[in-house]
């Protein structure tokens, strides 16, 4: 059965977005998605105090670079959709 759809009041806040995992972004999501997984994954990876110090400059490094790529991808998506609905301007050809 389809979900019903409803109006929600001024000061309702919307439900939090569902995190796909990293596979199920894999298998299913946008390159945005799987960057965000993947950058989640890492961030825990980095916050563990059992991360051997080895790989600690190296995921925080991955980490940086992804959060740089998800901005990236940001940026691109709102200039894509700025002036979406703003009409041409009449002009005339000489």
């Amino acid at each position: 059965m389809p979900r019903k759809l409803r109006a929600v009041a001024p000061d309702e806040a919307p439900p939090p977005a569902k995190r796909l995992t990293i596979t199920e972004a894999a298998k299913q999501g946008s390159v945005r998605q799987q960057l965000e997984a993947l950058r989640d994954r890492i961030a825990t990876a980095v916050e563990d105090p059992n991360c051997p110090p080895r790989d600690l400059a190296a995921l925080s490094r991955r980490l940086m670079e992804i959060t740089k790529e998800i901005a990236a991808i940001a940026v691109r998506e709102l200039e894509e959709t700025d002036g979406v609905d703003t009409p041409d301007d009449e002009w005339e050809a000489v």
